[in-house]
């Protein structure tokens, strides 16, 4: 009788329903997600055509979905919804509140929010490195590096939804979801590529892949501190008429989505690389590090020719930086190799990465294509940016086919990865610096 009970309880909780498992927290979100929604609706739906109002509806499910799926998400969510209601309160109607406001004026406002963004990411990125070579309390410092890893994606997403609203108060003309240009999408690549990769931390109990994956994010801040410094980006800018679309506010962040996580898996794959040669004497072995110091030390090569205004000086510091990093991790690459995770985590967080990445790649590449045919009349014009893509797309469906029906793993599998990262610069930035077509509205 004990035997039969104790089967049938077992059965129970196996068979428990997916809404039974939510605790307290997890409705009251919800209830905040859709009440939000809904006053938003009821206030601005004389604003939205019928995609827009569908895209509002579709996010109070799918927001709540998330914040269920990975519970940091809620919390995260919630801080950045009040924090962007008080930035955007405090505002009182017109941009002069800015200087004249406290929290706005040092914390708030899109520029003081996104400025703190890329401090934390700084900030986080040694901590990682600190932590990865401390020889005591080297954890502890890993985990106060993902908590300013939190605060900064935080900070982006705050500087994000206040600068949509500054933009309206513009004008209702100029006003747009900001993800128009590459100051408004480095953001985004900023926080998303941190926040999956703050996920892969959590779900494998590892913060060691954090130092790797902070150096393409750090990268990416330090070319948008630049570009805002020599171009003014951070200005708002009304929309080109081709880019006045609600297709924009899908297509967009479902390509980064992709950059991203391609990224992300091409830091793991240097990581995969470092760890594999952590005892490699012989210097043509240890290609994968001189690879890296190759890249970070030409990029003030490229972006030299771009500078005015005394800016050089911004390009010496980005190289000494570089090649400290780089001799850093060529001495340290054993103490780095030990506190790295398996080989098996490495390639299962790589390959998961290129999976996420590829599925949203994908979609986006199919939303361009009916935007373009809305736009310009044509699903697809061969335009620089279109054909990149496709090369984009077609390095990781085949790195993906190679892995799923011929059993791509170890050393072959990682190069891929990290070679695919200067595919998709390319196609991110590169096509912007060297190339022109239908797509250059992020020009240098």
């Amino acid at each position: 009788m004990t035997t039969a009970s104790a089967t049938i309880g077992t059965t129970l909780t196996l068979n428990e329903g997916y809404f039974a498992k939510r605790n307290w927290f997890d409705w009251l979100f919800a209830a905040i997600v859709i009440a939000g929604g809904l006053y938003v609706f009821s206030r601005y739906n004389g604003a939205m055509d019928v995609y827009e109002k569908g895209i509002l509806l579709g996010a109070m499910p799918s927001a709540i979905m998330l914040g269920w799926f990975w519970r940091p998400l809620r919390t995260l969510m919630l801080a950045v919804a009040g924090l962007s209601l008080l930035g955007i309160v405090s505002y009182q109607g017109s941009l002069a509140s800015a200087d004249s406001v406290f929290w706005l004026k040092y914390f708030l406002s899109s520029q003081s929010a996104i400025l703190w963004m890329s401090m934390l990411f700084f900030m986080s990125t040694v901590f990682y490195w600190v932590g990865m070579f401390a020889p005591r309390q080297g954890e502890a410092i890993s985990l106060v590096a993902s908590r300013l890893l939190w605060v900064a994606v935080a900070m982006a997403l705050i500087g994000t939804m206040v600068r949509w609203y500054e933009g309206y108060l513009l004008g209702s003309d100029i006003g747009h979801i900001p993800v128009s240009n590459l100051y408004e999408v480095f953001v985004l690549f900023c926080w998303l590529t941190a926040a999956f990769y703050l996920y892969f931390e959590e779900q494998y109990k590892t913060r060691a892949l954090g130092a790797f994956v902070m150096l393409v994010i750090s990268a990416a801040v330090g070319f948008l501190l630049w570009y805002t410094l020599v171009r003014g980006a951070h200005e708002i800018q009304p929309l080109v008429p081709a880019l006045k679309s609600w297709w924009m506010k899908l297509h967009v962040p479902a390509n980064f989505i992709g950059y991203g996580t391609f990224a992300l898996a091409a830091m793991v794959a240097f990581a995969y690389l470092i760890k594999q040669n952590a005892t490699e004497t012989r210097w043509y072995k240890l290609a994968p590090l001189w690879l890296l110091g190759i890249v970070l030390c030409f990029e003030p090569i490229v972006f030299r020719k771009s500078s005015a205004g005394g800016m050089s000086d911004y390009w010496a510091v980005y190289f000494g930086i570089s090649a400290l990093i780089v001799g850093s991790i060529l001495f340290g690459r054993r103490q780095i190799a030990a506190k790295l995770p398996s080989f098996e985590i490495l390639d299962d967080v790589m390959y998961k990465s290129i999976a996420v990445g590829f599925a949203f790649f994908t979609i986006a590449t199919v939303l361009g294509a009916l935007w373009a045919a809305e736009a310009w009349g044509g699903y697809w014009s061969w335009d620089p940016k279109e054909t990149w893509a496709l090369i984009v797309w077609l390095n990781y469906a085949a790195w993906l086919h190679m892995r799923l029906m011929k059993g791509l793993r170890g050393t072959v599998s990682a190069w891929w990865a990290l070679s695919g990262l200067a595919v998709t610069s390319f196609a991110f930035i590169g096509v912007n610096m060297f190339l022109s077509g239908l797509h250059s509205y992020g020009t240098l």
